[in-house]
């Protein structure tokens, strides 16, 4: 025979919802309250009720000792069962409902009372306060139990006190009083708990609606697994509430937007001030996976409302993507200038072959030094005017793009910049996306041309790139470097829209500008102007050449490579 299971132990607690636990609490404290009522108004009712007794048998007692004619039987009469004042004291207690009438003299004998027994003795409670001339309220115990009594002075027609009238409201009565009045406070109280529960329950079920029904522990773990995951994904997170303010922004979030802790709880406006960055976190500009820039970062927003009127939006650092991206168009355009020149190369071979083969000596060798003097006095042009070796290298490599797409690259002849630039690669960037998008502009045009002007005023550096293209009408140009616009197809690799945004961010960033007009005889023209690009002469080598950084018309006229 198989074991018998054992048994499952009874387990006693709280249970373990929330709606169940709320609804436990609130109505354990409506409970409370209601017998807390209830305490505090028994609590008077029964001082009040004895204070009203008190009262009922002084007002019997006055009225009796106002009678005259009890003050005249009393000097006259002696005790008796059969006495006028026995008679008279019993006919007002039959009256009045009051448990005891009783009349006494100064010596503190009765003559009256409810047992006729009694008359002819001694009170058992003292009356001496009467008898010197008080009204006395007071609850005691006597002959007959414990009663509410009001005890007056008995004075005679010239007002001397010749005894004393006590009157007792038995207590039982008082208590009964007490008593009937419990049941109907307690239906109150009950009814009043009954109201209590039903909100209690009203309340437990919203609270049950919004905590999914589940337990303090499930939230508790829900919370903890939350925190861990914000601050541990590599997206950044940023919550607002429905008046726009920030109420959590994760640590990838932080570090994207280049903001802390301080920012929860503050608009977002405030929080991140005016751009097209807070135009996206606060819905003001639609639209999925759509591109800003944040300082230096190119960064992917998308934006999702919640059903409390908040949303929530995830944030992706793009900036090595596009840069990778940019490199790869720029090596695409290399390629495809390489493979020109391979192309350019093997008619030259094929031309080299031919003189060779007819012995044509002479024309073969003045063939070969113009082709070898053509790339050597490009690459001496450009480092004669451009002395810094990054940028001189990047304007030789975009002539021979230039070349392959038909256009005719310039240096204009008032370019002339020293090797005392102190962000290099910065200025790269600059120059880089500004060729790039005048090459796209003149492309496909006829006479297209790209103009380059570097020049320098003091420590300031001053570009200008100017092209022969379309323009940009004046309503767009501001639009052309906000993040994300643009008027050309989308490369394969992501979006555009980031180059020129990147341009302005990199010359405000230095304390300069960058803008677009329109170039002399068509086309556009944009200026970017950069504050202490150059550092300080004096702490600079001296050039060997005799450039002194001014901005005067270089030694030679403007020079021209790719398309003549």
């Amino acid at each position: 025979m198989s074991p018998t299971p054992p048994a499952r132990r009874l387990r006693l607690g709280l249970p373990r919802r929330v709606f169940a636990q709320v609804l436990l609490m609130q109505i354990a404290i409506a409970a409370g309250v209601a017998v807390l009522a209830t305490g505090l108004f028994l609590a008077p009712l029964s001082a009040q009720l004895d204070d009203e007794a008190m009262r009922r048998a002084l007002a019997i007692a006055q009225t009796t000792a106002a009678q005259p004619q009890i003050a005249v039987d009393l000097r006259r009469t002696v005790p008796s069962r059969t006495g006028p004042v026995q008679a008279e004291a019993e006919r007002i207690r039959k009256a009045s409902h009051a448990e005891y009438v009783v009349v006494m003299n100064m010596q503190k004998i009765r003559w009256s009372h409810r047992s006729p027994a009694e008359i002819g003795k001694p009170v058992s409670t003292s009356p001496d306060r009467a008898l010197a001339g008080q009204e006395v309220m007071e609850i005691d115990t006597g002959t007959l139990g414990r009663s509410a009594r009001g005890k007056v002075p008995l004075r005679d027609a010239d007002g001397r006190i010749i005894g004393a009238v006590s009157v007792g409201i038995k207590y039982d009565s008082v208590r009964a009083r007490l008593i009937d009045a419990i049941p109907g406070l307690l239906a109150y109280a009950g009814g009043a708990m009954a109201v209590g529960a039903l909100a209690a329950y009203l309340i437990s079920r919203r609270v049950q609606r919004q905590t999914r029904d589940l337990a303090f522990s499930d939230i508790a773990a829900l919370l903890a697994e939350r925190e861990a995951m914000l601050h541990g994904i590599r997206e950044g997170v940023v919550a607002l509430d429905r008046g726009g303010r920030v109420r959590l922004l994760n640590d990838e979030a932080q570090r994207l937007l280049g903001v802390g802790a301080e920012a929860v709880g503050r608009p977002l406006d405030e929080a991140l001030g005016p751009g097209r960055t807070t135009d996206v976190l606060a819905g003001r500009v639609t639209g999925k996976d759509l591109l800003t820039v944040r300082g230096q970062r190119v960064l992917v927003a998308n934006r999702m409302p919640t059903e409390d009127g908040g949303a929530v939006a995830t944030l992706r650092d793009r900036t090595e993507l596009e840069q990778l991206g940019r490199e790869l168009d720029s090596t695409h355009g290399l390629i495809d200038a390489l493979r020109a020149q391979d192309h350019e190369h093997a008619n030259r071979m094929h031309t080299l072959l031919g003189l060779l083969e007819l012995e044509m000596y002479d024309d073969a060798v003045e063939f070969v030094g113009e082709v070898v003097g053509d790339h050597r006095v490009t690459a001496e042009q450009v480092t004669e005017k451009v002395h810094d070796p990054l940028l001189a290298a990047l304007l030789v490599g975009k002539a021979t793009v230039a070349t392959e797409r038909g256009v005719a690259l310039w240096i204009s002849d008032r370019t002339l910049l020293p090797d005392r630039l102190v962000d290099p690669r910065g200025l790269v960037t600059v120059v880089g996306n500004l060729v790039d998008n005048a090459l796209d502009a003149v492309a496909g045009t006829p006479h297209a041309r790209v103009e380059v002007e570097l020049r320098t005023e003091g420590r300031t550096a001053v570009l200008r790139v100017r092209d022969t293209g379309p323009g940009i009408p004046e309503d767009r140009r501001e639009l052309v470097f906000t993040d994300g616009w643009s008027t050309k197809q989308p490369p394969a690799h992501g979006k555009r829209g980031i180059g020129l945004s990147l341009v302005r961010r990199l010359a405000e960033r230095q304390g300069g500008s960058a803008e677009v007009t329109d170039a002399d005889g068509g086309g556009a023209q944009f200026t970017v102007v950069l504050p202490e690009a150059l550092t300080d002469p004096s702490l600079a080598p001296a050039d060997p050449a005799g450039d002194t950084g001014n901005t005067g018309g270089t030694r030679n006229a403007g020079n021209t490579y790719g398309k003549s």
